[in-house]
């Protein structure tokens, strides 16, 4: 599409919003092609999503005259930029009211829809959207309330009683957790034992951090579970030049929210894990992707950051003299894709947040082409313990490729909802209990572990360890880390229904197999389960699923028939 936008004109707010963001460095006229048009262009693009969310958070939304702006500031087509915008669920393209509240209708909050909603609650004048899941899953029914000129408010109900985000808060045991509740200030953070992983990183070397990464064992909290060690290697090893840190901190699966709570209640955590993770593989900029839904966590990452600068443990000379270090936060705008690390580089580099076909890897080409350490705020914190105390004392908890402790999000039919952090080869049954069981006077019927893109286990799987192995041999996965319980309340048919018409709008719709195969899913599964079923309905299901594992390009396509599946044939649902 050829899209030309030749009488609109932003307005004076819209540009104010803009030379905050852009300034006037990147101005365009006086620029030719001959000049190196193209190449300035380039070397700008990164800016068009925070130009965007300029727009989005001064006036609400961008107009065509703000994206004129941005194209001509930027030199980017108009139909490249709008194909952007359009991409993301949190960057509205027309008029919307001053307040836009986004209310979750996600798998732990729609269990909740006979409870008076956050959205119900966000007055006359709030243009109310239908959203994924908001990572507030502890505390549902929850929504996110906007208001232009960045104002921003949580609502939420709590479907127990809640001991914060952590009911562990004050366990000795703790390693991960053990700062939350403590103020998240740079004096706190030290007082209690911050920074100490930094300084004997520089004490051990990037050869020395590397080897303790790769003793420890520690595997990728994220879902895939690859070797930790054997990534950041990669990175190192690659030819002189720039490279890059990124912190997967777009966490969007439903059910998740453990992400979240580390970065509002220990930010300085995240900081110090990214420096390190910069000495060990040579890096000078690392950047935090973070969803946008996470608006507590961006201020008070961005506060913990100017502190951390201010201090002079990030910029000119982080890493020591001659050895620089800083970090970026670049804020997603709602997209489940971009949580895939490919999807993250397109999104920050200003296009849209498609994932990329491997190999190339990101150890070799990733963010702006150059080879990129990615991992999620899990991983990256789970750093400091294993350099302060040595990868051995890390991998003395737990066994095999599951060592040290696991981050669960508890959410759904359980008494204390929350983030539970307990050794790999904690039962499934344990976990539960330590959350107090299910909700007083239910029973049992369903647990999801990994979220949507994760299976369904019956009450038989209490006796399970939860490691990486011990799933896999049952036949399901940790992924994320969510563990949702439902109970024998629930309308399962409804919540399978709800993971298909996730899978359907989250899909970015770049390869045929994702693009169509969500859709005929979604179809499918809304027959099975309205009572609208037609002969070989369930056969047809399976060969779509299973041409969607097999044939998409990146895990969501690939994962988005698992739950489903796992409904249809350890719990009967869809029969």
């Amino acid at each position: 599409m050829d899209l030309r936008l030749p009488d609109a004109v932003a307005s004076s707010f819209e540009v104010e919003a803009l030379e905050a963001v852009l300034g006037q460095h990147v101005e365009v006229e006086g620029w030719t092609r001959e000049m190196g048009g193209i190449q300035r262009a380039a070397s700008v693009r990164h800016l068009l999503l925070p130009a965007l969310h300029a727009l989005v958070d001064r006036v609400g939304f961008v107009s065509e005259g703000g994206l004129a702006e941005i194209c001509r500031r930027l030199d980017v087509p108009p139909a490249e930029a709008y194909g952007v915008a359009t991409f993301y669920s949190m960057i509205p393209v027309t008029p919307v009211p001053p307040a836009t509240t986004y209310a979750c209708e996600d798998l732990a909050c729609s269990r909740r829809s006979n409870s008076p909603s956050a959205a119900q609650q966000a007055g006359a004048g709030s243009h109310v959207v239908p959203a994924p899941c908001l990572g507030l899953c502890e505390q549902a029914p929850a929504s996110l309330t906007v208001r232009s000129g960045r104002v921003v408010e949580h609502r939420v109900e709590s479907t127990a009683p809640v001991r914060g985000s952590v009911p562990q808060q004050g366990d000795e045991t703790l390693v991960l957790l053990r700062r939350i509740g403590t103020p998240t200030t740079l004096a706190s953070y030290l007082a209690n034992g911050g920074y100490a992983a930094l300084q004997r990183a520089l004490d051990l070397g990037p050869h020395g951090v590397v080897d303790e990464i790769t003793t420890s064992r520690l595997v990728g909290r994220g879902g895939a579970a690859f070797p930790t060690g054997r990534k950041w290697a990669a990175v190192a090893s690659q030819p002189q030049g720039p490279r890059y840190v990124v912190a997967n901190a777009d966490e969007s699966e439903p059910g998740t929210f453990k992400d979240r709570v580390l970065l509002e209640g220990d930010p300085f955590a995240l900081i110090e894990s990214m420096t390190i993770a910069a000495l060990a593989v040579g890096a000078e900029r690392g950047y935090v992707y973070l969803r946008d839904e996470y608006r507590t966590a961006l201020d008070t990452l961005t506060v913990a950051l100017a502190e951390a600068r201010g201090a002079g443990l990030l910029g000119p000379a982080a890493l020591g003299a001659g050895h620089p270090f800083d970090i970026e936060v670049v804020r997603g705008a709602g997209a489940y894709i971009c949580g895939e690390e490919t999807a993250i580089f397109n999104s920050i580099e200003g296009y849209r947040g498609e994932p990329r076909t491997k190999p190339p890897f990101p150890v070799e080409v990733g963010l702006f082409g150059r080879p990129t350490l990615v991992n999620n705020v899990e991983t990256l914190v789970n750093i400091l313990p294993i350099i302060q105390h040595g990868g051995e004392a890390f991998a003395a908890t737990g066994s095999g490729s599951s060592t040290g402790t696991k981050l669960f999000c508890l959410s759904g039919s359980v008494v204390h909802p929350g983030v539970y952090e307990v050794p790999f080869g904690t039962t499934l049954g344990q976990l539960l209990s330590l959350a107090g069981g299910v909700s007083t006077g239910r029973t049992l019927t369903a647990v999801l572990l990994g979220g949507a893109a994760g299976s369904f286990v019956g009450p038989e799987a209490n006796d399970m360890p939860l490691t990486v192995e011990g799933t896999r041999a049952a036949g399901t996965t940790l992924g994320s880390g969510v563990v949702m319980v439902f109970d024998d309340t629930d309308d399962l048919g409804a919540v399978v229904r709800r993971i298909s018409a996730f899978f359907r709008h989250e899909s970015c719709g770049q390869c045929v197999p994702c693009r169509v195969g969500t859709v005929r899913q979604d179809e499918i599964v809304t027959r099975l389960t309205l009572g609208k079923r037609r002969e070989g309905d369930l056969a047809l299901l399976r060969d779509v699923g299973a041409a969607m594992r097999d044939a998409s390009i990146c895990g969501l396509g690939q994962t988005a028939w698992n739950a489903i599946e796992s409904a249809i044939d350890r719990l009967g649902v869809l029969q």
